[in-house]
């Protein structure tokens, strides 16, 4: 190996360490810097109204508003 390759390689082993040491540290110093809090955030009203359960049994067909009653019962062509 030639000593101008290995210079390089020496400089790049060393520029590559550099890299990784800055960006952990620039990494390490933005951790846990939200708090946490039980407000609701500027804008909002809260709680979002409670929904019905998802809960169905086996074989249930899914309600669908707006469509006729027989729109859940697909019938071969």
């Amino acid at each position: 190996m030639d000593p101008n390759d290995r210079a390089a390689l020496a400089l790049s082993a060393v520029a590559l360490a550099i890299a990784i040491v800055v960006a952990s540290t620039v990494t390490l110093e933005r951790v846990n810097t939200r708090t946490a809090s039980n407000d609701a955030p500027p804008g909002t009203v809260g709680l979002a109204r409670p929904h019905p359960p998802l809960d169905l049994a086996p074989g249930e067909p899914i309600p669908t508003i707006g469509a006729p009653s027989s729109a859940s019962i697909r019938q071969r062509p």
